[in-house]
């Protein structure tokens, strides 16, 4: 029996999550041998050429005075800032609690679009939203054994990539997604080499890790493929709650990749910001609202320099 649009959608989706999450654990496995800022630098520099030979294919690079647009640039301050924060934690903690923690992504950007784009959000939204931070907290042991800073910079990347997303909801129709992709992935590519030097320099790159890097930078690519697919396919609000599957692909990975087990207080709290999280997709379903969460452009719900 042939699967319906939604069924297609969600494998499509899940797909993508494995996709980003696969990249993440290259990552930070490659971080280990190199900094952070070299790693964005070599991966974003595959990553843009292979997004330019696209846009030149498609003519799209006519479209660039386009990208003149106010929120084009917050897009860009939000996506940079989110990098660096999210590389500078991922390197110094599991990978299952950083996708923890970045469960409350479309909770920021519906806490944003209420602040400041005048989003109508009801009392039983602003409980899911408080909750789903109680959650977070529960992850972070702020004064807690167990607390690190790193968990600080996590909340940091979430409030970026809250920008990040709500800038891109604001900008025009007209201007093509892959261009802005180009423009993003360029940013973040020369942020990576500025650091370079502050993190002690150029370090000798082997064939191992190098390819470690392009294979990331094309999982990477990978995974935004079968995300758009599987936007178009699917309705958002259905398939919108595939996302939290990342977490699942986080812990799987962190213990076959790391060793790493997540402990009692991380699954709890995980599993109250994504209860939270998947509430709040429905209440807007429900109410017929304008769906903030569901329009938030990094489904991945972690930063990628796209």
């Amino acid at each position: 029996m042939p699967l319906s649009s939604n069924m297609r959608s969600a494998i499509f989706m899940i797909v993508a999550m494995a996709g980003f999450t696969i990249s993440d654990a290259i990552s930070k496995a490659v971080i280990g041998h190199i900094s952070f800022g070299q790693l964005l630098f070599v991966r974003g520099c595959a990553a843009t050429a292979i997004i330019a030979v696209i846009v030149w294919r498609k003519g799209l690079f006519a479209h660039s005075r386009k990208l003149l647009h106010i929120s084009v640039l917050w897009r860009c301050v939000g996506e940079v800032g989110a990098t660096l924060t999210f590389m500078a934690a991922l390197s110094q903690m599991p990978l299952a609690n950083v996708h923890a923690i970045l469960q409350a992504l479309p909770l920021a950007v519906t806490m944003g679009a209420a602040l400041f784009l005048a989003e109508q959000v009801g009392w039983r939204r602003w409980m899911a939203i408080a909750a789903g931070f109680i959650g977070v907290l529960i992850v972070v042991r702020p004064g807690m054994e167990g607390f690190t800073g790193y968990s600080i910079l996590t909340l940091i990347s979430v409030a970026f990539c809250a920008l990040r997303d709500l800038a891109t909801n604001r900008i025009p129709r007209e201007v093509p997604s892959m261009l802005v992709s180009t423009l993003t992935a360029a940013i973040v590519t020369v942020a990576g080499a500025l650091i370079i030097v502050p993190q002690g320099g150029w370090q000798p790159l082997g064939s191992y890790h190098l390819g470690l890097i392009l294979t990331a930078a094309v999982i990477l690519l990978f995974g935004y493929h079968f995300l758009i697919m599987s936007m178009r396919e699917g309705d958002l609000s259905f398939v919108a709650s595939f996302r939290y599957t990342g977490l699942l692909w986080a812990i799987a990975l962190g213990y076959l990749v790391f060793g790493d087990v997540p402990d009692a207080l991380t699954l709890t709290g995980s599993a109250i910001v994504v209860a939270s999280g998947i509430y709040t997709l429905y209440r807007e379903r429900k109410a017929g609202k304008p769906k903030v969460v569901t329009k938030s452009t990094g489904p991945s719900m972690a930063p990628d320099g796209l």
